[in-house]
């Protein structure tokens, strides 16, 4: 699990450039699966049938983007101006270590502005992404011909290890979770199922939810269940957060069909397996928010993992609490049967 976490994390695919890495989870998929495809928009599907007729569809989704920046222009120096690809704090930028993805990957930083350089009440300002640049070391004729305007960039921090079974990477948001819908898929293998099972690596949630959108509308499922993260108590922050190790975070509110809210509830008593509760009275901020409303309505539901300093590059989880999610999905599925629709019921 650690290391299918890493591998996930290292992966270098933000919001609509996803098709980087997509082949790369399709093969973490293939040995778990019947079938793996990648559709119009890029979303990864692994299809797990159980061989019986008119089985439920049950729809097992998490997100496979992260965020980053683009290149917006180069300036007659060789600098690289940029534009951020979902929600990036321009606080984390100055100083950080970049790659720009053109003809060839190149290395490259966000330099700040000396101490020394400074204007007075200068150092009390936030920066903006519109004044910051990418510095390659190249000329600007080399970098003009190797960079095109619209290139990706991704934050270069590669995963690491922590203390107490913790790690700490970009984009653990969401490639955690498609460590979990792996580890599922092979979970499952053990079991004699009455259901299908696809699992989704979706793209563009971190612009907007599309990937899972279209995902859900092309599979049409009777039940789905997002995985994502949420917050993680830091030092600056314990509101609506959750400490890591505490488990699978199960949500419940308007987002989430009740009854599958009791169910995984339900299973996790069964089994032992370590939850918290996430009362959410709104969009839930996660592809499960889009997911509900596809064709006539999809009955969802929400597992997430807590999750430090999110969207920056030294995000950082608990193994323990992905392999928690891991362990109620696994036997939440294993116990769907034919009368997913009278439990269903409201």
């Amino acid at each position: 699990m650690k290391e299918l976490i890493k591998k996930l994390s290292d992966m270098r695919g933000i919001s609509g450039f996803e098709y980087r890495i997509n082949e790369e989870i399709k093969k973490l998929f293939e040995p778990y699966a019947d079938e793996v495809y990648i559709d119009d928009m890029g979303n990864v599907t692994a299809v797990k049938k159980c061989g019986k007729q008119n089985a439920k569809k049950v729809l097992l989704e998490a997100h496979a983007d992260e965020i980053g920046l683009m290149v917006k222009d180069i300036d007659e120096r060789g600098f690289i101006t940029i534009v951020n690809v979902g929600g990036v704090d321009p606080r984390i930028l100055p100083s950080s270590e970049v790659i720009v993805h053109a003809k060839r990957d190149i290395k490259g930083v966000i330099g700040a502005k000396p101490p020394h350089l400074q204007a007075g009440g200068e150092a009390d300002k936030s920066s903006k992404i519109t004044d910051m640049a990418v510095d390659t070391g190249l000329s600007a004729d080399e970098v003009k011909k190797l960079v095109s305007i619209g290139d990706s960039i991704t934050l270069s921090q590669s995963s690491g290890e922590l203390l107490s079974g913790q790690l700490s990477g970009k984009s653990l948001d969401d490639r955690a979770s498609i460590a979990a819908l792996v580890t599922v898929l092979k979970n499952l293998e053990r079991f004699e199922l009455d259901v299908d099972v696809y699992a989704v690596a979706a793209v563009k949630e971190e612009v907007g939810g599309f990937g899972a959108m279209t995902a859900a509308y092309r599979i049409n499922p009777d039940i789905a269940i997002a995985v994502d993260v949420c917050h993680g108590v830091t030092p600056d922050n314990s509101y609506s957060a959750y400490e890591l190790g505490c488990g699978a975070v199960v949500t419940c509110g308007p987002n989430i069909h009740p009854k599958i809210f009791d169910r995984l509830m339900d299973t996790a008593r069964e089994y032992n397996i370590k939850t918290e509760i996430d009362v959410d009275g709104g969009n839930t901020g996660t592809d499960a928010w889009v997911m509900q409303v596809v064709r006539s309505g999809i009955p969802t539901g929400l597992l997430s993992i807590p999750l430090k300093y999110m969207h920056t590059s030294v995000e950082t989880v608990a193994v323990s609490d992905v392999k928690a999610v891991c362990d109620l999905l696994t036997f939440f599925v294993q116990k769907l049967d034919a009368d997913m629709e009278e439990w269903l019921c409201l």
